[in-house]
């Protein structure tokens, strides 16, 4: 650690910790690390050093491009005086900067800002304003570091932060109040927690040998994941993200307005389906979500397949089974039963592969298999939910692309793939394709790249890790090739993913678990999750 100026951490004292989560590939020593500065962070400094950490500030986005900066860049300090209080305030000033006159006075904050910053500094602070250190993949291990700082049990703390959904209150919480103030983090109706994860099983038959004959086999479907709140007549919608896209979908609010409760906290899917009641394409459905306007032309149907509160009762440490049943008293009569995911609990395994077949025919994507004694766990990836799809898909990330050739000249073609480090490092890359890409997809991937660029050598593209995209894979082999040690067979692509982030990618555990004859890994906690 630096002498510390005035008593407080020095934005030095950051870019250490951070220089040195990026050295090693150690989970526990990247954690370590975390710690020491957390540690040494004053109370009021814990939020914004952890939030700096996972590359986003707690003021959210703030809108800077690089051209935004280099505009007002300036000579670098020459040693190190910016205190984690001096960022912090120059970033809440700059948020709250608007109106008139605005674009002048945030150039002038930040130019003020640059000349206090050593050469280090500035490019930590151009990559963080820029979203470019943005490290969702961190998160797991940031919570490892808060338990270790405030010597709590890391079960406590994960609780918090899934309850909460938020790393630098929950971090704050354990490293002001301990457990107590852990503990006192409650399931709170309008703020969205973290949802459950399935896992991928290898097959059906696996699935049920696995979690045994006490389990619920549910549809699976390809669609957008939400949560809805109700508190009397408001009713807010989240995506899987933890993002509010309750004034875009007014037919979900409706339908959950129209429920026999006063709260309600429920999980599930939502898709537009065609006027068989077969699913449209998934684009269709994600053009609900986008930041452009709403394709009113599109309608969403809700499919729900859990309740985690009722009317004043928690219900997220019941059972699965306790829950079902409460959400079939909540969805009894006819009209609302149709909002129920289909679903049969404690099938006989030909009533299993019925659901399967069901559900493939109706052209969905296929079931996922639940423990009926589970609680919910919220953000973790265990085994207790396991899906199961006729073709292994995996969601990775972008790394690069290369110029095309033949007739593909002038586009930017094959994409390197990248699975998420578990340990909170870069993401891995485990192979390339560029197969599956429409003309249409590669006009995209050509207009949009180059703005996502690290780099552009004479070849292609290196990207920014921000998009997260959809392969289908025959499997994986052994590579030595690759740093992962693993390669994927057969990649193809099957579309982009704008409702997933690099953090909620496959890692690549879940690469290895398709080599020939191993399961998936169990257990992983995992920041990322699946469309379910």
């Amino acid at each position: 650690m630096h002498g510390c100026h005035d008593g407080a951490v020095l934005l030095a004292d950051v870019l250490a910790a951070s220089a040195a989560v990026a050295a090693t590939r150690s989970r526990t020593a990247k954690a370590a690390a975390i710690a020491g500065l957390l540690r040494a962070a004053a109370p009021d400094e814990v939020e914004p050093v952890t939030a700096w950490l996972a590359g986003e500030p707690r003021q959210g986005r703030l809108g800077l491009g690089r051209r935004a900066l280099t505009t007002v860049a300036h000579e670098p300090a020459p040693s190190p005086s910016l205190t984690v209080g001096d960022l912090e305030s120059t970033l809440s000033a700059l948020a709250a900067t608007s109106g008139p006159g605005s674009a002048a006075r945030r150039d002038a904050l930040l130019g003020d800002l640059l000349a206090a910053a050593t050469a280090g500094e500035q490019l930590f602070l151009v990559r963080l304003l820029t979203g470019e250190l943005r490290q969702g993949a961190l998160e797991g291990v940031a919570l490892d570091a808060v338990a270790a700082a405030a010597e709590v049990p890391p079960s406590a703390v994960r609780r918090a932060f899934m309850l909460s959904g938020r790393l630098p209150e929950t971090a704050a919480a354990a490293l002001t109040g301990g457990v107590e103030a852990l503990d006192a983090v409650r399931l709170q109706v309008g703020r969205p927690v973290r949802p459950m994860l399935a896992a991928p099983g290898s097959s059906l038959d696996a699935a049920l040998a696995d979690l045994g004959t006490e389990v619920a086999v549910e549809f699976k479907l390809d669609g957008a994941r939400i949560q809805v709140h109700r508190n009397s007549d408001a009713v807010r919608v989240w995506t899987r993200t933890l993002r509010e896209v309750t004034d875009g979908v007014p037919e979900l609010v409706a339908r959950i307005r129209a429920l026999p409760c006063e709260t309600a906290v429920l999980d599930g899917e939502t898709l537009a389906l065609d006027d068989d009641g077969r699913p449209r394409a998934f684009q269709d459905t994600m053009s609900r979500f986008g930041s452009a306007a709403a394709d009113a032309g599109v309608l969403l149907s809700p499919f729900l397949f859990d309740l985690l509160h009722l009317d004043g009762r928690d219900l997220i440490d019941e059972p699965l089974s306790v829950r079902l049943d409460a959400l079939a008293g909540l969805l009894a009569d006819d009209e609302q039963a149709a909002l129920r995911m289909p679903a049969v609990r404690r099938p006989s395994p030909e009533q299993a592969a019925g659901v399967l077949d069901a559900a493939l025919s109706a052209g969905h994507e296929g079931v996922v298999v639940k423990a009926l004694d589970a609680p919910y766990a919220a953000g973790r990836r265990g085994r207790a939910w396991q899906k199961v799809k006729p073709v292994h898909t995996l969601d990775l990330v972008v790394l690069g692309a290369e110029w095309g050739y033949g007739r593909r000249s002038g586009t930017l073609s094959n994409i390197h793939l990248g699975a998420r480090d578990p340990d909170g490092g870069e993401p891995v890359m485990v192979g390339k394709t560029f197969k599956g890409m429409t003309d249409q997809l590669l006009d995209w991937q050509t207009r949009t790249f180059p703005g996502l660029a690290r780099e552009q050598p004479a070849w292609g593209v290196l990207l920014r890790p921000e998009l997260v995209v959809e392969i289908a894979v025959d499997g994986a082999q052994r590579s030595v090739r690759y740093p992962g040690g693993v390669a994927l067979r057969f990649a193809r692509v099957l579309r982009y993913r704008p409702d997933k982030t690099p953090a909620e990618a496959d890692t690549v555990d879940d690469v290895r678990a398709l080599l020939a004859g191993r399961e998936p890994a169990a257990g992983h906690d995992a920041s990322r999750s699946t469309r379910r």
